[in-house]
Parts: C-alpha cells; sequence; structure tokens
C-alpha cells in the first residue's frame, strides 16, 4: 500500500512538474512581489506629499487650487482600499490606477507652479523634498515597468500548452494589465527642472 502510495507521488509530482504547475507558481509570485513593489513606492509618495504641501502653504499667494487639487488626488488615491484582490479586479485596477496618475498629474502641476516663486527656490528644506518626490516618482515608474512585465510573462505563460490546462484546472486566470490610455507618458519620469535655483 505505501509503496503504491509513494508511486502515484512521483506520478503526480512529474505530472505537475512537466504541465508548467511550477512555471505558473513562480509568476505568480514575481506578479504578487512586483505588485507588493508598487504599492510601496505609491505609499513613500504619499507620504512624502503632506511634506511638500505644508512647505508650500507657507509661500505668500501660492496657487490654492494646485494645492487643493494636490490634497484631492491624494485623498481620493489613499481611500482606496487596496486588497489583493484589487490586482485581479479589472474595474477595480483600473480606478485605482486613475487615481494615482491623478497624484502624479498634480504634483508635477505642484512642482512646475513652485518654479515662479523664488522663495521656495531658494529654501534647502523644499528643494530636498522635490528632489525626494521626484526620485520617487522615478522608481514609481521603474516599479510599474516591472509589474506590466510580471503580468504580461504570466499571462503569456498560462496561455500556453500545456499550462493552459494546468491554469483551467487549478484556477489560475489571466490578470488584468494597467489599462494605459498614453503608455509613452507614465513610462516618462517626470521632469523637474532645478536650473531656474542657480539664477
Amino acid at each position: 500500500m505505501q509503496i503504491l502510495r509513494r508511486y502515484w507521488m512521483l506520478v503526480l509530482v512529474s505530472v505537475l512538474t512537466g504541465c508548467g504547475y511550477n512555471g505558473i507558481q513562480t509568476r505568480d509570485q514575481a506578479v504578487k512581489a512586483s505588485w507588493a513593489e508598487l504599492l510601496s513606492q505609491y505609499q513613500r509618495r504619499a507620504d512624502l506629499i503632506p511634506n511638500i504641501v505644508n512647505s508650500v502653504k507657507g509661500e505668500t499667494n501660492f496657487e490654492q487650487e494646485t494645492l487643493v487639487r494636490v490634497i484631492d488626488a491624494r485623498a481620493k488615491a489613499t481611500s482606496i482600499q487596496v486588497t489583493p484582490e484589487l490586482a485581479n479586479d479589472p474595474a477595480a485596477l483600473q480606478k485605482f490606477q486613475q487615481a494615482q496618475g491623478e497624484v502624479s498629474s498634480a504634483v508635477s502641476r505642484l512642482l512646475a507652479v513652485s518654479e515662479n516663486y523664488p522663495s521656495l527656490k531658494s529654501n534647502q528644506g523644499f528643494q530636498d523634498l522635490r528632489a525626494e518626490l521626484e526620485g520617487t516618482e522615478n522608481r514609481i515608474a521603474i516599479a510599474r515597468n516591472r509589474y506590466i512585465k510580471a503580468v504580461e510573462e504570466y499571462n503569456v505563460f498560462i496561455r500556453q500548452l500545456p499550462q493552459n490546462l494546468t491554469a483551467t484546472v487549478f484556477g489560475y486566470k489571466e490578470k488584468p494589465q494597467f489599462a494605459v490610455e498614453n503608455e509613452r507618458e507614465m513610462a516618462k519620469p517626470p521632469t523637474v527642472d532645478f536650473g531656474g535655483a542657480k539664477k
């Protein structure tokens, strides 16, 4: 009886190895890891925004509309409950992505407008926060590209034979991809010009 059980275990292991099960697991974990990294970078940006907003609030006559837009965009993005299921729900992922895009746009506008205020250009604390925010935007772009690539590799892998059969048996489905309206623009990190501070 024990010999028969070992035989069937060996057959099962051979079948699972040959049918792409391990490859599906590896790629699924890569998607989860890249998603976690992307969320970490979005959280880092969300944590930096209040500091930069507070730095700008002290500036007399700073465009209030720009500040409000940044604060509102951050509030909207952080109000979305991020669960592991979010990355598997196309509609929720699109809503999350749209909110994060609004934050990027609002932050870019804030940094561009700040160039018009000489006291901000000479404020070392503001410039340090600005550089940190720019670095975070770059890390977000890199993490987002890694996530897109991981999802693409996973989706391609589970559509191929024999993995597609294994995926069906074990309930693995294609993962939704970021729906990028202007992929080239999203792939480019924001440009922050520090040249004005040298004048």
